[in-house]
């Protein structure tokens, strides 16, 4: 009994070191840079036991595919940091729809705050008429409902615009997922309900309490947001932390557990402005078809991602305790997307032959 028992035990102690390598540092207290200046913490690939010949390939890829600036952090710390193509560690660059995740947390936040309530319809905040929707239909949507693409503002024919006059009626809020640009309203919502402008919230209650540097600027009729490589990080490793930035709470747990949690019964990969991953369906967008399986068939299923045009990437992946950042052009000209593409895929077979 006792060859057993021992046999046993050096299989258990085998396994959970080999556990260690693909879910590194279980133990280690999470790291947070300080929130001026360029100082953050690092650890090596040997630290983690990653496989050091994995890396030039991935990088190879990363400049292959346009890309400009690349991040991993494990526990807050820089494991990689490289830049492509001219850019560098101070150069801006632009979210896109990537960008969508900052305001589901300016949401919170001010739901938080007692300012707004995302059950209420947006119309108690902006008043009526800012659809062309009769208004027994404008009346049905909620600030959940942009949270959630969920409006039945019609997706297609009037593209991103959001005058009242290009937001038309579709379906009965609630029914339909369509990936539409009219989430923006819930800027309006904030701006409201706080009396500030959104840009001043938003710097007051997130940027300038996690250190992220950037603005928000017009890029194609859109207000996106434009920042460093180490800020879009910064604001992943709040997310990795469930909404708390050292032991300063930015963003309730409670909310945080909803947003990054499939939000309605149509599209299981989509949460508050978050993609999904590991759900056994999801739709995209400009699409009304259900495809099966998970988004990214080779990244982690507890992977939750900001996914913006021309292949900006936020990934977060709790159980690896790993924050990805990938910003750039597109990676296949060819092929653009809105926010997923063949290059996810082909990028986490990469990542993942790091720790695999």
């Amino acid at each position: 009994m006792s060859k057993i028992c021992c046999t046993f035990l050096t299989l258990l102690f085998l396994t959970s070191c080999s556990s260690d390598t693909t879910n590194p540092t279980p133990n280690e207290t999470a790291y947070f840079p300080p929130l001026t200046g360029d100082v953050w913490e690092t650890k090596s690939i040997a630290d983690l036991g990653w496989k050091q010949t994995a890396v030039q390939p991935l990088l190879d890829y990363l400049a292959l595919k346009n890309s400009k600036g690349f991040i991993i952090l494990v526990n807050g710390k820089i494991v990689m940091e490289n830049y492509f193509n001219g850019h560098s560690a101070s150069t801006g660059w632009y979210w896109a729809s990537a960008g969508k995740t900052l305001t589901a947390t300016l949401t919170g936040i001010a739901q938080q705050e007692g300012l707004i309530n995302i059950n209420n319809k947006v119309s108690d905040y902006i008043g009526t008429g800012w659809t062309s929707m009769p208004l027994a239909k404008e009346n049905l949507i909620t600030n959940k409902h942009l949270l959630t693409m969920t409006s039945g503002i019609e997706d297609v024919v009037n593209g991103d615009a959001v005058d009242p006059a290009s937001l038309i009626y579709k379906a009965d809020a609630g029914t339909r997922w369509a990936y539409h640009n009219v989430y923006v309203k819930l800027q309006d919502v904030i701006a409201s309900a706080s009396g500030q402008t959104w840009s001043n919230y938003f710097n007051a209650k997130l940027k300038d309490k996690i250190g992220m540097t950037g603005a928000w600027v017009q890029l194609d009729n859109n207000s996106v947001y434009w920042s460093t490589t180490r800020s879009m990080a910064r604001f992943g490793l709040l997310m990795l932390n469930k909404g708390k930035w050292n032991n300063t709470t930015i963003l309730n747990e409670a909310y945080f557990n909803e947003a990054s949690n499939t939000s309605q019964n149509i599209n299981l990969g989509y949460g508050y402005l978050w993609w999904l991953n590991g759900k056994s369906s999801y739709h995209l967008p400009q699409s009304q078809l259900q495809f099966n399986g998970s988004l990214i068939p080779t990244g982690p299923n507890d992977m939750f991602m900001a996914l913006g045009k021309n292949d900006q990437k936020i990934y977060v992946i709790p159980s690896k305790k790993m924050v990805v950042i990938r910003m750039g052009d597109v990676a296949n000209p060819a092929n653009p997307t809105f926010a997923l593409s063949g290059f996810d895929e082909e990028l986490w077979t990469k990542i993942s032959a790091l720790y695999q």
